[in-house]
Formats: structure tokens, sequence, C-alpha cells
């Protein structure tokens, strides 16, 4: 089973959308001009800039992801505002406020449906099923980000045409439902979702090369797969040289809660070692909270109190463009 997508693809390799800085227009473009899938990150963009990279595109088989509103968790975000103190002084940064929960979301999900892209995927939640058939009305595929069986289940029900199935090694953001970080490896969440769904599978987590990908499609466990860490190191990023440069240095990567409210991998640095036993499970709010210490850190390039995400890979990454590595990537997979 596949879908009108995954068949036009040369190369069976999407670039993973990674919002808040890495992903680029540039890396979009080179992935999907290289035979693979791009993906325009639109969570944390404005509607102007959202329309912008999406209308760059145009002409190219392309994605564009959202995140899915959060309700509020309850949590006490102020008492960890008072934690972080310390943190706040030591960069000349004053705490960031909550702008808008939802991301724009509305704005952002009528932009797609006036102005239709080939692929739409969804993370932190599935699309509703209402969402999916408008969607499916103006030509748009639709794909949903799984990180459990039963996430997958619900996304199926609600009739989308492919699931992008995220393991535990998988850098940034853990795209499950309800804000958990699962630890069932990307190979048996591969099984246990191919269990309980016929939907083709797009795996995403610690896969940096194509003799990663490789088994995956000859044993059927998937159809595609999603990569952002190896993409990290390209020209075409927009990741941060201090960001680069821990790539080569970092000890490992651990999930934390600590700077954006939700569970994500990353480069381990001191903030992460001393915040996330006390972070809370509050979406988009410490997001915001942080951003301002974030950006002084990065401006800095002090990586002590910058948010690194990565997956478990990382240590593979490789200073190369885009369209080399899927190059290679295509001779390792026979295509």
């Amino acid at each position: 089973m596949t879908t009108p997508i995954l068949k036009q693809l040369r190369v069976p390799v999407v670039g993973a959308p990674m919002a808040g800085g890495p992903s680029t227009p540039e890396l979009a473009r080179a992935v999907s001009e290289a035979g693979g899938l791009g993906m325009i990150a639109g969570a944390l963009l404005t509607p102007e800039a959202f329309a912008a990279q999406i209308d760059s595109m145009r002409g190219l088989l392309f994605g564009v992801n959202l995140f899915l509103p959060e309700e509020p968790s309850g949590a006490d975000v102020e008492s960890y505002a008072e934690r972080l103190a310390p943190w706040f002084e030591r960069f000349d940064a004053e705490p960031g406020e909550l702008i808008r929960r939802d991301d724009f979301y509305a704005e952002k999900f009528a932009w797609l449906l006036a102005h239709p892209v080939p692929l739409v995927s969804s993370t932190f939640a599935t699309f509703d099923a209402d969402e999916v058939a408008q969607l499916h009305a103006v030509g748009t595929e639709v794909w949903a980000t799984v990180a459990t069986a039963s996430d997958a289940s619900v996304a199926t029900a609600n009739g989308v045409d492919a699931l992008v199935v995220q393991g535990p090694e998988a850098g940034g953001h853990r795209g499950t439902f309800d804000g958990s970080a699962p630890d069932e490896p990307l190979t048996e969440l591969l099984i246990a979702v191919r269990e309980i769904s016929d939907l083709p599978r797009i795996a995403a987590g610690g896969l940096m090369d194509g003799n990663d990908i490789a088994p995956l499609l000859d044993s059927g466990a998937a159809h595609a797969a999603q990569l952002g860490t190896a993409f990290l190191n390209t020209p075409e990023a927009g990741t941060k040289p201090v960001h680069r440069e821990q790539l080569t240095v970092a000890p490992d990567t651990a999930v934390t809660k600590a700077f954006s409210g939700r569970p994500a991998r990353g480069l381990v640095n001191e903030f992460m070692r001393e915040n996330s036993d006390a972070a809370p499970l509050a979406y988009p709010d410490l997001h915001y909270l942080t951003a301002p210490m974030r950006a002084k850190a990065a401006a800095a390039g002090d990586p002590s109190g910058l948010s690194m995400w990565a997956g478990t890979g990382f240590r593979r990454t490789q200073a190369a463009p885009a369209a080399e590595l899927i190059a290679e990537w295509a001779k390792q997979l026979g295509r």
C-alpha cells in the first residue's frame, strides 16, 4: 500500500520538519529537488512567514507540517519561572510571555484550504475527520505523526493517508498526542503500528543514512523514512553555529521538558541537567517562557542555555549539501 506522494519520490526520504530554526525553505527545496520530499515546518511562524515560505516551494513536490493546538495543562508555570530566575539573570534576559497558545492554527489551516499544497502533516495530534475531508477536497494528501500504536489507531480512524511513525530515538519534540514520552524503540513501534493499521508508514527516529533505511524498507516495516538530524549540518539548514559545533562535542542526547514544556530529545547541556526533573508538562507556555534566554544564549554562542534538538545518531551528521547526502543514500538503497 502506498500514496500518490510516496509514489512520486525518486528517493524514499522525507526531510523532517524541524521548527524553530533548522528547517528552512532552502533545505526543503534542496531535499525535493534531490528526489525526496522537502517539508516546510509551519509551526512557530507568523501567518505571513508561513505563507511566504510555502509559496517559495510552488512547483515542487513538498509538504507542510503543523503543530496542533494544546489545551492548557494547569501546570504551575509561575513556580518554574521562579526557579529559572538565575538563568534569566545569567543571560540578561526577561522571562518570555505566552503570545498565542494556538500558534495561529485556525488561520494557517484556512490558508492551506485556500492555497492548497501537495501534503499536510500534523504533530501533537491528528486532524479530525472533518479537517481531513476538507484537505482531501482541495487535493491535499494528509499524514499524521504518531509515537504510539494508540495514536496511530485514532489517526487511521480519522481518515489520514499515511502515518509518520516516530520512535524515541528522534530528535526534537515527541509526537505523542498526550505529551508522554514512551521508550518503545522505533523497530518495535513500527510492528505495533502495523498490527493496528494498514496505512503506509514513514519511519522516523535515529535514521541517518540509506544503510539505516534499507532494512526497514526491505522488511516492509516502512515505506519511506523521515530524517532530520542527518540534515542539521547541511549548509541549507538554519542550525545555529553553536548547535553545529556541539554536534561534534556534546556527550549525549536526552529527553527533556525543560525548554518547551513537552518532551523533546536534544544534546545534553547544563540547563537540561539542572531543570529537566522540575519542568512541568506545559507546552507552549515553557517554550515562550524560555525563548528570550535561548535567543541570548545562541547570540552569545553559549551552549549551556540553548535547546539543541538532535536524535540519537547525531555523531554521524555530515557537513555536506543536502543533495549530496541524498545522492549517497540513494546509492546505499540501490536507487
